[in-house]
């Protein structure tokens, strides 16, 4: 299959016009604890788009190092998505306090690691859990390429210096 079509396999899940917020982070167990956190948070979804998506990070994605590429995070976990999604803007704190109050639920079983592709525009500072140990390296390298950090419109990795 051409990368260009992988790219469009999800486009049906966001549709044009809706709106979306997430968190996201990883549970390094599926443990029946956080299990009961995510069934009983989807009972109470505001919207019939919302859903919780879970991705099981294993086989060749752990056989790297973690200091291979910039992302780090290759231990075996469960990557989860909490993705609030609405058509109504008048649905729209219901369904970002729905987001959060499931996050923080599931907060005692989640590792400190995040994956940036998933990081929502409020999760400020979050970069450095994304980038985990290699956030340093990455700031360095930044400071070669970027030093005045044309490219921060992002969860940014700051440039420093050697």
């Amino acid at each position: 299959m051409p990368y260009p079509m992988v790219n469009t396999l999800l486009d049906p899940m966001f549709p044009k016009g809706a709106l979306n917020y997430w968190k996201s982070g990883f549970l390094p167990e599926l443990s029946d604890e956080a299990i009961d956190v995510l069934v009983e948070a989807y009972g109470r979804v505001p919207s019939t788009m919302t859903g919780i998506f879970l991705d099981h990070i294993h086989g060749a994605a752990t056989r790297v190092d973690s200091d291979a590429t910039a992302f780090p995070h290759r231990q075996e976990a469960f990557s989860v998505l909490i993705l609030g999604q609405w058509a109504d803007r008048s649905d729209t704190d219901a369904t970002i306090s729905w987001v959060r109050e499931t996050f923080e639920l599931l907060q005692p079983h989640l590792s400190d690691a995040r994956y940036t592709n998933f990081l929502a525009a409020d999760d400020t500072g979050a970069a450095r859990q994304g980038y985990g140990n290699n956030y340093k390296r990455l700031a360095k390298i930044k400071h070669t390429y970027d030093p005045d950090n044309l490219f921060h419109l992002n969860h940014n990795i700051e440039p420093a210096a050697s």
